[in-house]
């Protein structure tokens, strides 16, 4: 059973798990596109995805959405593909929507380029997923002040940028106290794709967390890039060997907040030697038990949750009934914007006092950054 303190939602969290799953089982390419789309390259080299025309839309009088990606994108099986899950959610709501979707081509070293491409192309929402996406957001919201721009994980000061920030901070926490919970070596640990503040975040909350459980636990951590270097969010082989090195000593839980990089986790710990229940792992985003292998999913104790899919749809939402407003978008415990998986039922026999420490935290009790 998943324990959820929800807020009225436009679009499920069950379309995410689904697109998820779908992604998942998608074989080993590197994207997925979207239904009824056909891709074209543009002009400096990264991939756009927009939905064909089905007829029953006349695309001259459709809201134009562009959705752009940092390092990764579809097929992630996490953060991108949650931003995707909302775009898809938002555009079968309103198939009048004219959807493009941009990838890098280069780990993301294109970013000025792409975004001037989208706001040439005259979009009505550009959104913008990923902290690195600042600088531009904030040039493009200064030149185009009849763009609407949507900025998930960072916020930039404009009256037409909607900040989307989640509560990375809470949901840590409650992972943290999870594997405080659980661990048999009081020994846990984290990797952290870049070293930037929105990771130390993760970081933060899980230490803090498994702390207020146990003040004596040990939590090691490990990064794989600095910036500007942000391949961190995209190299499973660098952590596979974190994670390796980890398991092998007294570490017998670790959680990851890497993007794409947190597969490498999942796969050491399958080829770890050890059991599942001897060594744990947890995921991050989104319910990682639904995306990785059936070897892998018994290794996985939990997940923190953090519902972009929700931020993104109901933002192009907000676009298509004339409604967007810009400012900063809170998304955290108190509204369901972020929360933790049971799947498989692992926190059983804590779960009671997981749901507790999370009350505490909505009502100010623990009282959280």
């Amino acid at each position: 059973m998943q324990h959820r303190n929800t807020r009225p939602r436009l679009f499920g969290a069950g379309l995410l798990a689904l697109a998820l799953v779908a992604s998942a089982c998608g074989g080993d390419d590197d994207t997925a596109e979207p239904a009824d789309a056909e891709a074209t390259e543009t002009d400096d080299g990264a991939e756009s995805t927009t939905p064909t025309d089905d007829g029953d839309a006349d695309a001259a009088d459709g809201t134009k959405v562009a959705l752009l990606f940092d390092v990764t994108g579809r097929g992630d099986k996490g953060y991108a593909d949650s931003a995707a899950a909302g775009l898809d959610a938002a555009t079968a709501a309103h198939p009048e929507i004219i959807a493009t979707e941009s990838e890098s081509k280069n780990g993301g070293n294109d970013l000025p380029d792409r975004m001037t491409l989208q706001v040439d192309n005259g979009n009505d929402l550009i959104i913008a997923v990923g902290f690195s996406w600042t600088d531009e957001v904030a040039k493009q919201a200064a030149n185009s002040p009849d763009t609407h721009f949507a900025l998930v994980d960072a916020v930039v000061d404009a009256p037409n940028v909607a900040s989307l920030v989640f509560s990375e901070y809470q949901g840590s926490y409650l992972v943290g106290a999870a594997a405080a919970l659980t661990t048999q070596t009081d020994q846990i640990g984290f990797i952290g794709g870049v070293e930037s503040d929105l990771i130390r975040t993760f970081e933060a909350g899980f230490r803090d967390g498994a702390l207020s459980i146990n003040p004596d636990i040990t939590v090691e951590a490990k990064y794989i890039s600095q910036p500007p270097d942000f391949s961190g969010f995209n190299d499973p082989q660098r952590a596979k060997e974190i994670a390796g090195a980890m398991y092998s000593g007294d570490i017998d839980i670790v959680y990851h907040a890497a993007g794409a990089s947190g597969a490498g986790l999942f796969q050491a710990a399958e080829e770890s030697g050890k059991a599942p229940g001897e060594i744990w792992a947890i995921g991050v985003n989104v319910d990682e038990a639904l995306t990785v292998t059936e070897a892998q999913r018994p290794y996985i104790l939990t997940s923190m949750l953090k519902q972009v899919d929700v931020a993104v749809a109901d933002t192009i939402e907000a676009e298509v009934a004339g409604t967007f407003s810009g400012g900063v978008k809170v998304f955290d415990l108190s509204n369901g914007g972020i929360d933790y998986s049971t799947t498989d039922d692992h926190l059983a026999d804590i779960v009671d006092q997981i749901e507790d420490i999370k009350a505490k935290i909505i009502s100010g009790e623990i009282p959280t950054p």
